[in-house]
C-alpha cells in the first residue's frame, strides 16, 4: 500500500489538486503493481510566506491546461476547420507526421495535403489516454472520398507530445490507405 505525500504551494484549485493526485496515483501503478484503490496519495498545502527559494519568498506556478482536453479542443477546431482555433494549441516547432512519413509543420500544408484525398473526414472518438505530456486518441474516421462516396468505421490512433501546455508533436496512423485499397479492388 504505497503512501505518497506532495508539498505544494497553497493557491491551486481543486480540480488541478485533483489531476495533480491522479496523476500521482499513476506514476506510482506504473511502477508498483498496485490497485488505484490501495494508493493514497496527501497533497499537504504550504502557505507562500512559509517558502522561500534563493532567499525570495514564491508563489504557485500556474496549472497547466488538462493535456487531453488540450488535444481535445484542438481536434474539434481542425474538424470545424478553425485553424485560428486550432493554431492556439500549437507550441512553437510545432511538427506532426502522417501514414507515409509525410511531414508537415503548418496546418495549411495539411489542409492542402489533405484536399485531394477526402471531400472531408471527421472522428468519432472511442478514448483518449493521457500520460502527463503524451496524450492518445483512439477511433474512427468517417467522411467523403473525393468522388462523394461515404466511407466509415476506419480506424485511427493519435499520438500528441504537449510542450508547456500546447501540442509540439502529433503522429497520425489510420487505415485509410488499406480502406482505399479494398475500395478499388471492388
Amino acid at each position: 500500500m504505497p503512501i505518497v505525500t506532495v508539498q505544494i504551494l497553497e493557491g491551486y484549485e481543486a480540480s488541478v489538486k485533483t489531476r495533480l493526485g491522479q496523476a500521482m496515483t499513476e506514476a506510482v501503478r506504473s511502477v508498483v503493481a498496485a490497485p488505484a484503490e490501495a494508493v493514497t496519495v496527501i497533497l499537504s498545502e504550504m502557505p507562500a510566506a512559509n517558502y522561500l527559494r534563493g532567499g525570495a519568498h514564491r508563489t504557485a506556478g500556474p496549472a497547466l491546461a488538462d493535456a487531453g482536453e488540450v488535444v481535445r479542443r484542438f481536434l474539434t477546431a481542425m474538424e470545424a476547420r478553425d485553424l485560428p482555433s486550432a493554431r492556439a494549441h500549437l507550441a512553437p516547432g510545432f511538427a506532426m507526421t502522417f501514414p507515409g512519413g509525410v511531414r508537415m509543420e503548418t496546418l495549411e500544408q495539411l489542409v492542402a495535403w489533405a484536399k485531394p484525398r477526402y471531400r472531408f473526414v471527421k472522428k468519432t472518438y472511442e478514448r483518449f489516454d493521457a500520460m502527463g505530456s503524451i496524450v492518445y486518441c483512439f477511433g474512427r474516421l468517417h467522411g467523403e472520398w473525393p468522388d462523394g462516396a461515404a466511407f466509415s468505421g476506419i480506424r485511427f490512433i493519435d499520438r500528441f507530445v504537449l510542450e508547456d501546455g500546447r501540442i509540439l508533436r502529433q503522429d497520425v496512423w489510420n487505415d485509410i490507405a488499406e480502406s482505399q485499397a479494398r475500395g478499388a479492388a471492388q
